[in-house]
């Protein structure tokens, strides 16, 4: 039976091969569609990304050391009818040994042009599931009363004493994804 994770809680993942789906659902009459993009910051010392192919995204969606795994930009929200829109898989016994954490963010594609925030977003989770067998380990449904933010931090795999482990983490900027690029990466800005 999966677990419904609250904000800042943290379970073991004990399995090699997981993914990470994100969904989420705009509110209607809105206007423009919204573009919300996952992504996966793979970090290690200092908290940085050690190079900026560890930065995965619609633009880049593969890890060079083979560990994440994006599906592709979904940029209505619409391709999922009901399930994730966009998934990263991870195996996990493959992550680069630099790689002590690997933080999972949702920004909103134009947002700020748009004048659109996760306000005009409902139903937006972050969920795990087994590889091997699909079942749902994980789910957190971020309910959280967001109304100026662009871009959420859903939540982190990091490392500890050898083992995964992930923790759900529901911080919202009012940030796109450069921001998150500046915060973890100290070297040329990928665009």
């Amino acid at each position: 039976m999966a677990i419904n994770l609250q904000k800042g809680q943290r379970i073991n993942i004990g399995l090699s091969k997981i993914s990470v789906g994100l969904g989420w659902n705009p509110n209607e009459g809105t206007g423009f569609d919204f573009d919300l993009d996952a992504s996966a910051i793979m970090i290690g010392a200092g908290r940085l990304i050690p190079e900026e192919e560890f930065f995965i995204f619609y633009g880049n969606t593969q890890s060079p050391d083979g560990a994440l795994k994006h599906s592709g930009d979904d940029p209505t929200g619409g391709n999922s009818d009901g399930g994730d829109d966009e998934v990263i898989s991870v195996e996990l016994d493959k992550v680069d040994p630099r790689i002590t954490e690997i933080l999972f963010v949702v920004t909103i594609h134009d947002g700020a042009a748009r004048r659109q925030n996760y306000g005009q977003v409902r139903d937006a989770y972050i969920r795990i599931v087994d590889e091997a067998n699909g079942s749902e380990i994980a789910k957190y449904e971020l309910d959280e009363d967001f109304s100026i933010e662009t871009g959420i931090e859903f939540g982190r795999l990091y490392k500890k004493d050898g083992n995964w482990k992930f923790e759900a983490s529901g911080i919202g900027y009012k940030e796109d994804l450069a921001f998150f690029l500046g915060k973890y990466f100290k070297g040329q800005i990928i665009k």
